[in-house]
């Protein structure tokens, strides 16, 4: 009776504690198991019926599931059985195929090793025929040079020479002939400047005996352009014409052919180099004509004003210096585009002086270098140095007849100065650093040739203070602006630096090519994001030329950059499913990254500084990987918080795309506890993410 009364309450239990022993935790098997001896006699032998029950119906669902499938794995093991015959015949099909191609191609092999014999005949022949074609041109110039001297043309032989000099000597310099041609172009020049001082002395004698001519056919001429109403007597033209010789100091172009001649020597005598003998000769002598004319005779005196004449001389100097502005910006741009934007090497002492000669540069420590050694800027501040005083120059020449006191031509020559830099090579500066082929070791080598071409500015101004003898501590004393011309241009290539180097770090991770639903990460940081970092070392090894500042700088805004690349991968909306594999991996990516940057690659950074670029990434990437969302919640909003700088919305997103890859990973996830337990707690942490997501929308 007692086993009776006992049998209809132990069933439902016995089902109870079955329930809860499939859906507890293992760790808590042992107080369920424990209620089986506790509870009633013979217990445990009806509980034991009833487990062995449970198994059975277990067993039957395990093989029904079972037998369902068993069908389409037979059927996958005949097709392949199928298959291996299909496969042995085109592996025979394949062989045989090699092997007819093989034989084939040794024909193939003989023709081509013809060919090759007859293409290195053909490239020999065809460089041989260009080494004649460029010997050719240079004894054609030097016979030409020689039939010019024996026409006693020399002014087109000195044009001659300086071809041979500059375009056809450099070319075939290795070759003896032609050092028998330079060796003998000195005595031809020397020859020359014999002839030509004979000839201008000559010159000076015919001018002194009709410089009574000459006046008065450049009166004559100056009256009909003029148009003068009331004509002067001859004699008065004669006179007048004399006045104009001093101050216009004479238009001997109306000389007709022994006028021209000398002025063509006196020209191109300045590239020779005996342009100052010349015209020392020659304005000493016009100096000594010019006495005797200044004595009029007693019934002439000159009483024209000539004020006008010199507003407009003025006039044409604002001109002229406009004209050499435009003449410069093409010869600034010439430079820039032949310079190789690399630091100039030299070999040897000799190399050292002809730098220094060019451009003015001090540096103790490259001067106790041993050779071979190089400067720090490229090929092209010496010679925009070198064209800027040539601009001086030429600018200086207009000024020298205008009878203008030393202070205005120091005054005109350093504001034409100045327009120089700060509008022309400015301009040019600028153009070249927005061009696209100009790249990031280019825009380092400009901002380093900036900074000298700066300091070169106080050498400028002594040159103009040598040449006009104005001190510059004189109060209006115009001072050069090329400190805010190259800062200007420094700034330009700065901005230029910082945005192609985000457009390479672009390129790099536009090569990223991730499984977002592996298993398990490979074990090591991805290709693309190595080749990157390899990429940011050296380019940042370039910057240490570079002043501090802008090194940082560019070092801070490509972690920035790549950290801000990174995310926006990681939170892309096409992006729809990642798995915990793919996050691991990622991680070990962004390892990489905080690596780089705890690597110091800039010196000059406080601390951790840099690695706080990607202080986002890692408190997200370290909350998935920990799996740490308690921690996350209960401290939301506290300034001591572990995940302060991880935003609700971020973390909801990324977990959604974690929570559907976590779906799909197992088929029998539906029988295991733990994994339903992963997805209640996915639920759970979602749905406080949303609301934090719309308390922040609502207190927006």
């Amino acid at each position: 009776m007692a086993e009776s009364s006992e049998g209809p309450g132990t069933v439902p239990e016995h089902e109870r504690i079955l329930q809860e022993i499939e859906s507890t935790d293992t760790a808590c098997v042992g107080p369920t198991l424990r209620s089986v001896y506790d509870d009633q006699p013979n217990a445990h032998k009806k509980f034991m019926e009833k487990l062995d029950a449970c198994i059975r119906n277990h067993d039957k669902e395990i093989e029904k599931m079972c037998n369902f499938h068993h069908q389409g794995f037979v059927d996958a093991i005949t097709e392949l059985l199928k298959v291996r015959t299909d496969a042995e015949k085109l592996k025979v099909q394949v062989t045989d195929t090699n092997r007819r191609l093989q034989d084939a191609g040794k024909e193939v092999i003989v023709q081509t090793d013809n060919i090759i014999r007859c293409r290195i005949q053909q490239r020999n022949i065809t460089t041989v025929v260009e080494k004649l074609q460029l010997c050719l041109p240079v004894l054609e110039m030097y016979s030409k040079l020689k039939e010019q001297m024996s026409a006693k043309r020399y002014y087109s032989a000195l044009k001659t020479m300086e071809q041979l000099e500059n375009v056809y000597f450099p070319r075939v310099s290795q070759y003896r002939f032609c050092q028998l041609m330079i060796e003998n172009l000195p005595k031809l020049r020397e020859d020359i400047k014999e002839i030509s001082m004979s000839d201008l002395k000559d010159f000076l004698e015919s001018i002194r005996k009709h410089s009574d001519k000459i006046g008065e056919t450049a009166m004559k001429q100056a009256q009909q352009q003029k148009t003068f109403s009331v004509a002067l007597p001859k004699q008065n033209n004669v006179k007048f014409g004399k006045k104009m010789y001093i101050n216009d100091r004479i238009p001997e172009e109306r000389n007709e052919i022994e006028l021209k001649h000398a002025f063509e020597e006196e020209d191109e005598n300045e590239e020779e180099g005996d342009e100052e003998t010349f015209e020392n000769y020659y304005r000493k002598q016009r100096k000594k004509q010019a006495r005797l004319v200044l004595q009029p005779q007693s019934n002439m005196g000159y009483g024209f004003p000539v004020n006008r004449l010199f507003d407009l001389l003025f006039e044409i100097r604002d001109q002229y210096n406009e004209t050499l502005l435009k003449k410069w910006a093409g010869v600034f741009r010439d430079i820039f585009e032949e310079d190789n934007y690399s630091p100039i090497p030299v070999v040897n002492e000799e190399e050292y002086k002809i730098v220094i000669s060019k451009f003015p540069f001090q540096d103790p420590d490259l001067e106790k270098q041993s050779f071979p050694k190089k400067f720090p800027m490229s090929q092209s501040v010496p010679r925009i140095y070198t064209q800027v005083k040539e601009f001086i120059y030429a600018s200086l020449k207009f000024s020298e007849s205008l009878h203008r006191s030393s202070t205005e031509i120091d005054d005109m020559l350093r504001k034409s100065t100045n327009l120089l830099l700060t509008r022309t090579l400015n301009s040019c500066l600028l153009n070249l650093i927005r061009k696209p082929h100009i790249g990031l070791t280019e825009l380092v080598q400009i901002i380093i040739n900036t900074t000298h071409l700066e300091q070169a500015c106080k050498y400028l101004e002594d040159f103009i203070t040598n040449i006009t003898n104005i001190s510059q501590e004189t109060v209006h004393t115009t001072r050069l602006y090329g400190l805010s011309t190259f800062k200007d241009a420094r700034h330009a290539a700065e901005g230029e630096i910082y945005t192609k180097l985000n457009q390479k770090i672009d390129e790099f991770v536009q090569l990223a090519d991730y499984d977002w639903t592996m298993s398990e990460p490979d074990g090591r940081a991805s290709g693309y994001l190595m080749d990157l970092i390899n990429f940011l070392r050296s380019i940042f090894q370039v910057f240490t030329h570079l002043p501090g500042k802008v090194a940082q700088t560019a070092c801070m805004s490509a972690c920035q950059h790549l950290s801000t690349s990174l995310m926006q991968m990681l939170l892309d909306s096409e992006l729809k499913q990642i798995s915990m594999g793919a996050v691991q991996q990622f991680n070990l990516d962004v390892i990489q990254c905080e690596l780089f940057a705890s690597s110091e690659p800039v010196p000059g950074f406080q601390g951790d500084t840099l690695q706080l670029a990607f202080i986002d990434l890692r408190q997200l990437l370290d909350l998935f990987m920990v799996w740490d969302w308690s921690t996350y919640l209960a401290d939301y909003g506290q300034p001591a918080s572990k995940y302060l700088r991880v935003n609700p919305n971020t973390a909801l997103t990324l977990l959604e795309k974690v929570k559907d890859t976590s779906k799909k990973n197992n088929i029998f996830a539906q029988f295991r506890k733990n994994d339903r337990d992963k997805q209640k707690l996915i639920e759970t942490v979602m749905k406080q993410l949303r609301s934090l997501v719309n308390g922040m929308s609502h207190h927006t």
